[in-house]
Formats: C-alpha cells, structure tokens, sequence
C-alpha cells in the first residue's frame, strides 16, 4: 500500500511539472559564475546535499528507475515521513566498475559499484539535517565543492544528444584556460513532455586552470 502512494505521489510530481519547462520557484543549487568562455560558464558551486541512488541499468532506464527511487523518498520514503521540496536538476554520471577495496572506516561513492549510473536530486538548502531514507538503496551524501565548465542545450535528452552535447563541451574547453579533470554529469532541469526547444539541459565537467606553459 505504501509504495503504492509512493507511486502514486511520484507520477503527481510528474504531473506537476509544466510542458513548457521547468516550473517557477523550484530551487537550484547557489553558484558562483566566475566566467564565461567559448559558449561555456565556468561555475563555482559549494558543498551541498543530495539524495542519490545508483541503477545497473542503460542510461535511459537508470534516470527513470532513479528517479522514482529519489521521488519515493522525498515524498516521505524516510524516517519521520517528511515531505522535501523537489529542487533542479536531477543529475546523471556514469559510474564505471571500480576494485573492491576495504578501508578502515567506510566511504560512500564510487567505490565497490556495479557499472551503471547514478542519478542525484540536490537537497534544499535550507535543509541542514536530512531524515535517514527508508529504501536502502537511496543514500543522503554531501556533494564537494568544485568547479565545473557547464553547456546547456536544449531538445532531446537521449543519451546520444547528451554524448553529443558533452563533446562539444570538451572541445570547447581547448580554445579556453581551462581544462577537464573528471567524467561529465548530465542535468535535466524539466520533465520528459516539456517541449523539447523550451527543455533546459546542461552537461557538466570539473575544472582546472590550465598551468602556464
């Protein structure tokens, strides 16, 4: 019954959402732009929180197989039964095998996952003390500070116009100071029935100044 009125509450968030892109007063992450360069912005974000999952499955199942898991737990999958705000964008990465290894204490992230993707929804601000999830495989981690160069598009979100749009971001940092340090993230900022010319997409890389040569 109760994942039921998950369900239930995460197809009304859906619904919620507008065809004509992302909705008015929904909260993003603060950032500081520090520069524009060759159609890129180079933002500097702060830590932040977020909700994510991680999904063995292509790119176009694991964004909606996580996103039901990250709207099961916002829509209060979670001690306390607390409702949060939804928030933009829900990022995707790919997560690639990586060797089991057994530290001392615990680290969450990347290490001992299967292949697949990891889908993130950005916590409110305001929100400085998140309730524990009741679905094990949905996880509250603190997102460092970093600095991305960002693209955004707008249209299709399959994973080939997301190949494509983080290409062009790659090949676009070559002509600034800046240069990748890490894999690409996709932020979508609207539902899949928004009008694809009206759609807010973006693919993110971190930054490094270039050294001087």
């Amino acid at each position: 019954m109760r994942n039921r009125l998950l369900a239930g509450a995460s197809a009304l968030l859906l619904g919620a959402c507008s065809v004509v892109g992302v909705r008015s007063g929904t909260e993003e992450p603060a950032f500081d732009l520090w520069e524009q360069a060759n159609g890129l912005e180079i933002r500097r974000y702060a830590p932040r929180l977020a909700a994510e999952t991680e999904v063995a499955a292509d790119e176009a199942a694991s964004r909606e197989q996580g996103f039901r898991l990250l709207a099961g737990y916002i829509f209060g999958g979670n001690r306390g039964a607390v409702r949060i705000a939804m928030t933009a964008p829900v990022a995707q990465e790919a997560v690639s095998p990586q060797p089991v290894r057994i530290a001392m204490t615990a680290p969450v992230a990347q290490s001992a996952t299967a292949s697949g993707y990891r889908i993130r929804f950005f916590l409110p601000a305001a929100l400085r003390d998140p309730p524990v999830p009741e679905d094990p495989r949905v996880r509250v981690v603190e997102v460092p500070a970093e600095t991305v160069a960002v693209l955004r598009f707008s249209g299709s979100t399959s994973p080939q116009s997301v190949a494509d749009a983080t290409a062009r971001l790659r090949a676009a940092l070559g002509d600034t100071t800046w240069q990748a340090k890490g894999p690409a993230t996709a932020w979508f900022y609207d539902p899949p029935w928004t009008i694809p010319a009206l759609r807010r997409n973006e693919v993110a890389v971190p930054v490094v100044r270039r050294r001087a040569s």
